[in-house]
């Protein structure tokens, strides 16, 4: 007897043929209509204002439920009005054309905004930008080409008429950003978004060394940046959280990696200055910084927010002047009583670092009682810093607490770490050295608890009085740890013993 299962294709085909049965349906999904800007009047020549042909593309990509804007190549666009992005809306400009800012004076003006109390002047304000957006879904900016704000956009307070972004969204869900796209010369910042949810960048370029900021991603949860090349005079890549939407806002699930920043006077990789609402749950790894002239990687918790759970890892950093810094502030910018806040649960793993200055020494600076800088950890942690400083007493430095700058700290007494206000730090399998000759002790710290330091390498100074100094600490411990030349470390005012 013939099996049943071989006939049942050919039995499946003839009711087919005879109209009884119907083939099963094959899904497809069409691809997102294209919008050329050139069909909607734009010259792409360097000279005439495309704005209004790109914002009827964007408008008739919108009205059909979305599509993609195409910037094509070759061609420059000059754009000298605010653009203004639609939800379901891909603006992708090609390889080889570039959108180009203006100095018309014509963009949007900044719109009022009763909290601007609490954060300075840029981030208050989101309409006066070459592209701005606000409350929209699903929106992307991509393609291997430029959009520059060409020389025209304003790094300080502009005037009405006057744009200080490139791309400013406000409230957004579902937000893509790169795919070989590069941002250029940005004004304040190359891109700045509050309130979005959903974010993934890959492939971004952003050149703002001549003007300040690349990205300020604030307020922002479930973020994912990969393979970024970051280049700005301030921050390159700061995660901050402020009261400019009139709310504490959530913030966390952030994901970087792979990347490459730069900063030429400020921070490299940095939270805060403005940290009104909690941050928690942030990885970065695989990171080269080159440069910053204040915190490689800097943590700042000034108006009252919660630091928790973040994590760094395999991070190499050259030329920056304060590699690691975390300081808690009193500044509290930030609306309804926002109080003093906390940095807890951090871990930092196979980090490498040149330091330039050595006033600037790594430093966790917390606040009394609850407001400590608590559990953090230190893991193949190896900085170089730069030495060369005469002996200077022991004593605690001056500190503005409403200053988060690392120099807002006076000269540290450790050439090495300086450790204020911690809880639970531990340093393993880690080292500090000094590229020149420094009188102070490799590590100080002062009014802590639960200190260890195992397989701890520290160089000494020639004129250093002590390698490793415990000022009101209880709860310190030093194993196995050694001078750069295999001596024993000098330990001096250890308090209580919790090896």
């Amino acid at each position: 007897m013939r099996p049943v299962r071989p006939l049942l294709p050919a039995l499946l085909g003839f009711l087919v043929a005879l109209g009884l049965s119907q083939p099963p349906a094959v899904a497809t999904t069409a691809a997102p209509p294209v919008f050329d800007v050139r069909s909607y009047g734009a010259e792409g020549d360097g000279s005439a204002n495309d704005t209004p042909a790109i914002q009827r593309a964007i408008d008739a990509a919108h009205a059909v439920g979305g599509g993609t804007v195409l910037v094509p190549a070759p061609g420059v666009y000059k754009s000298k009005n605010t653009i203004r992005m639609k939800s379901h809306v891909t603006l992708k400009v090609d390889r080889g054309a570039t959108v180009q800012g203006a100095g018309a004076d014509t963009y949007d003006p900044p719109e009022p905004n009763p909290y601007d109390e609490y954060q300075d002047y840029g981030h208050s304000h989101f309409h006066n930008a070459m592209i701005h957006g606000d409350r929209l879904t699903d929106i992307a900016f991509t393609g291997g080409g430029v959009i520059d704000g060409g020389g025209n956009l304003i790094t300080g307070t502009p005037k009405s008429g006057e744009a200080d972004k490139i791309i400013s969204l406000t409230r957004c869900d579902g937000l893509r950003l790169g795919d070989g796209l590069t941002l250029r010369r940005g004004g304040h910042f190359a891109a700045l978004i509050n309130g979005c949810r959903d974010v993934t960048s890959d492939r971004l370029t952003i050149d703002t060394a001549s003007d300040r900021d690349g990205w300020n991603i604030i307020s922002t949860t479930d973020v994912t940046v990969t393979n970024a090349h970051f280049e700005a005079n301030d921050d390159a890549l700061a995660f901050k959280s402020d009261y400019a939407l009139g709310a504490k806002l959530p913030n966390g699930h952030a994901r970087v990696g792979d990347s490459y920043l730069s900063a030429r006077c400020c921070n490299a990789l940095m939270f805060g200055s403005e940290t009104c609402g909690d941050f928690t749950d942030y990885r970065f790894e695989r990171i080269r910084i080159e440069g910053s002239d204040k915190s490689g990687l800097g943590m700042v918790s000034m108006d009252g927010a919660k630091i928790s759970d973040v994590h760094y890892r395999d991070i190499t950093m050259t030329g920056v002047r304060s590699p690691i810094m975390q300081k808690i502030g009193t500044r509290k910018r930030c609306g309804n009583d926002p109080g003093v806040g906390s940095i807890s649960d951090i871990t930092y793993d196979d980090i490498t670092a040149t330091g330039t200055d050595p006033s600037f020494s790594p430093t966790l600076w917390g606040e009394p009682g609850p407001h400590r800088i608590r559990n953090v950890r230190f893991t193949h942690v190896d900085l170089t810093v730069p030495g060369g400083h005469d002996p200077m007493d022991t004593g605690v430095p001056s500190n503005d607490p409403k200053n988060y700058n690392p120099n807002s700290i006076g000269t540290r007494p450790a050439y090495g770490w300086y450790l204020h206000h911690t809880d639970g730090i531990t340093f393993t399998d880690s080292s500090v050295r000094l590229a020149a000759d420094d009188s102070r002790p490799a590590v100080i710290a002062n009014n802590g608890s639960s200190l260890r330091f195992t397989r701890f390498t520290a160089q000494r100074g020639s004129g250093s009085p002590y390698d490793m100094g415990f000022q009101t600490v209880t709860g310190a411990c030093v194993t196995d740890s050694h001078t750069t030349t295999g001596g024993a470390l000098r330990v001096t005012g250890t308090g209580s013993d919790d090896c």
